[in-house]
């Protein structure tokens, strides 16, 4: 029987390509809104200055951001059907960059076939109407595998999608297939030895020599190298901005709480969120009107935007690429009419340290306890944790996770008191200095390299705790307090990798944030593209 656009697609081997062997919710209101918005925008491609001629078809379609493909299709100038397709054939061309874990081959064509039929029928288009997007495997899509990038999980079909999905099928957008990641998100490297193709881990864009980030990696890989233009990560402590920074492509960690987080495997509720990314700003703000049911938004003035700039902690240990285009990244803003504040964020370093691992690392078992129970009963959380293949993971959970306890100076300590602690004390106090900190020097937002470092080379010896810990560096505080925080591609260093500029601002303020991030996209240009 003929399904509707967005109604869940039940699993079928047949279309659904796995890679890597081895190892009704739209707010009402939003799609015109949404519509008015894109036609409103320069396309970044060529159009005349008559408002009846048409938009011009790129020689390459697969070069289109996601705002600029969605145009292309409203125009009819190109069918969702062939965008889908021109992305699945790159897609299949890159199996070194182990972007994916399934490829929905059929079941994506099928889906934008019907986004055409029902253009050609003259509907409404929708939001997303045929727009191509993936999906990070720890988030459910009905009818594919959702397996956390875990063998245990590979075996796991869900029937219903995420509500975050939900809201983005329904209003359109085709679903590629579902991108690799560090296993069950607990990394920054995206080595996953579990789901190991051409290549083991997911590789940069612009260096399959590099590492891609994590754990949202294979999203960003895929969208960097412009397989797709835009799709969803989750965030815990950076897993959507890591990747996005070093892959030169947009990510969003919303404020906690703003998308539901139902339906994608977990690690700790207290810091967990989906995030959108794509090549643009302009793409994550798409998405993330689609998901948050919020009003389209449009780029602000940079005239007296104050930002403010704490060297302490967040400008520490930057590598030559970041900190040369990190100065001159604030160079650019400061001429474009940027009030750049100098901050003091007295014991941030200390709050945060008392906040993140001891939530995540006791959160992680109750919470992936009761996921399984609730969504694969069949998969108890030891056997989970006796197929994990990374070793790295494998190790997390061995000595910290299943047994409830954190590293201390002199060995292993019960991690309730630590995690009590953080949640009665610590993270108020950090919410609390980043309130203060905003108020106090009446900044919009922070900013700061997104990562201290540009990509470093892919494999095991990546997934060393001194890496972690530095490439957590930045984002984690924020994620830690769960405020907003943008990742906006800044430039290329010299070494020819991506650069990434984040903005933090304060809870609630993710459509302002948004809007600075246009406005400050524009002042600093397009990034190029991957050789």
């Amino acid at each position: 029987m003929e399904q509707r656009p967005g109604s869940p697609r039940r699993h079928d081997q047949r279309r659904a390509t796995p890679l890597n062997q081895s190892a009704g919710l739209q707010a009402p209101g939003i799609a015109p809104r949404l519509v008015a918005m894109l036609l409103s925008l320069p396309l970044g491609l060529q159009m005349s200055g008559c408002a009846t001629d048409k938009v011009a078809r790129p020689a390459d379609l697969t070069s289109v951001t996601a705002v600029e493909g969605e145009q292309l299709i409203r125009a009819r100038v190109v069918s969702s059907a062939e965008l889908t397709q021109a992305y699945l054939t790159r897609a299949h061309r890159r199996t070194d960059l182990n972007a994916f874990i399934t490829l929905d081959d059929a079941g994506a064509l099928a889906e934008a076939r019907r986004s055409d039929a029902a253009i050609a029928a003259g509907a409404a288009p929708r939001a997303l109407e045929g727009l191509p997007i993936v999906v990070k495997d720890n988030i459910q899509v009905a009818g594919l595998p959702a397996t956390a990038g875990t063998p245990a999980l590979k075996g796991f079909v869900p029937t219903s999608d995420a509500p975050v999905v939900a809201r983005l099928r329904a209003a359109g957008a085709v679903i590629l297939g579902k991108t690799n990641m560090h296993e069950l998100a607990f990394g920054i490297t995206g080595y996953n030895a579990g789901f190991a193709g051409a290549t083991v881990g997911v590789r940069n864009a612009y260096d399959s020599s590099k590492m891609a980030g994590g754990s949202s990696s294979g999203t960003a890989a895929a969208i960097g190298a412009r397989l797709v233009a835009a799709g969803l990560g989750t965030d815990t402590g950076g897993s959507a901005r890591i990747p996005a920074a070093l892959n030169g492509v947009a990510g969003l960690r919303p404020t906690l709480g703003r998308y539901s987080a139902e339906g994608v495997a977990p690690i700790s509720h207290t810091r967990d969120t989906p995030g959108p990314m794509g090549r643009t700003v302009a793409d994550v703000a798409m998405l993330d009107t689609v998901i948050s049911g919020d009003t389209p938004i449009t780029a602000l003035d940079l005239h007296g935007v104050r930002l403010g700039v704490e060297r302490a902690h967040f400008y520490a240990h930057l590598d030559g690429d970041t900190s040369t285009v990190m100065d001159r990244t604030l160079e650019k803003l400061r001429a474009a009419g940027v009030v750049l504040v100098p901050v003091e964020m007295p014991k941030l370093e200390d709050l945060d340290n008392q906040v993140g691992f001891p939530v995540a690392l006791y959160e992680a078992y109750d919470d992936m306890k009761a996921y399984l129970a609730r969504y694969a009963p069949s998969i108890s959380i030891d056997a989970l944790a006796a197929q994990i293949a990374s070793a790295d993971v494998k190790g997390t959970y061995a000595a910290l996770v299943i047994p409830r306890k954190l590293p201390a100076p002199n060995g292993l300590i019960d991690a309730k008191p630590l995690y009590d602690a953080a949640i009665k004390t610590g993270r108020p106090a950090l919410q609390k200095l980043y309130a203060d900190t905003f108020a106090q020097y009446r900044i919009d937002a922070l900013i700061f390299p997104t990562t201290p470092h540009v990509a470093i080379d892919q494999g095991p010896e990546a997934s060393s705790i001194a890496n972690f810990g530095l490439f957590i560096q930045n984002t984690d505080p924020g994620s830690n307090a769960g405020i907003p925080g943008l990742s906006i591609p800044a430039a290329l260093g010299a070494s020819g990798l991506p650069v990434g500029v984040e903005i933090d601002g304060p809870a609630g303020s993710d459509r302002r944030l948004l809007a600075i991030g246009l406005a400050i996209e524009s002042a600093l240009g397009p990034l190029p593209a991957p050789h």
